[in-house]
């Protein structure tokens, strides 16, 4: 069951859903509406190494906007900040983004209840595509918890995640053990 838009205007009334900035307009009937924050970010080496700490390079959108390439990764930040501190939020992609042919979660769309942060975009495009800081980017969309949470994702000693700034965090693969 998702949470339609007079359930996310209760949580957020309770404090269990928080969005900052927030603007009533972005509320649809059953998502908010988050944009695209002013930072971008490349990984520094072509090739990955998942055992190893991959560095990013961060650079910004200028006002005129900048253009994404296909076969090129990029990762991206909401300008929201939020937290949700009883629900599973998650994050889609709007059909419009979609519609210009540009990804924005290769695969983490879910948060954890106790996510507290900007939201990391691992954006990526089918065709050359101009993108400017505070276009509507993605949408979340809040799920009930049945049951009890052990532990939130806030309050996890290893939650790499956690506390994420208004720049994209690169992988943090490198912590797990394996």
């Amino acid at each position: 069951m998702i949470l339609s838009d007079t359930r996310i205007l209760e949580e957020i009334g309770k404090g269990t859903i928080k969005i900052e900035p927030y603007d009533r307009e972005c509320l649809g009937s059953n998502s908010y509406d988050v944009h695209l924050g002013k930072h971008l970010a490349r990984y520094v080496n072509k090739e990955l190494d998942a055992k190893a700490h991959n560095t990013i390079e961060h650079f910004d959108i200028p006002e005129e906007g900048i253009v994404l390439y296909p076969h090129e990764f990029y990762l991206g930040v909401t300008l929201e900040y939020t937290e949700t501190h009883a629900h599973v939020p998650f994050l889609e992609g709007k059909s419009s983004t979609g519609r210009l042919g540009i990804d924005i979660h290769a695969t983490a769309g879910k948060g954890d209840v106790g996510f507290c942060g900007n939201w990391t975009l691992e954006i990526s495009v089918k065709q050359p595509v101009r993108v400017y800081a505070g276009m509507p980017i993605g949408q979340l969309i809040y799920f009930p918890v049945d049951g009890e949470i052990a532990v939130k994702y806030n309050e996890k000693k290893n939650a790499k995640y956690s506390g994420q700034i208004s720049k994209p965090v690169e992988s943090m693969m490198w912590k797990n053990k394996f």
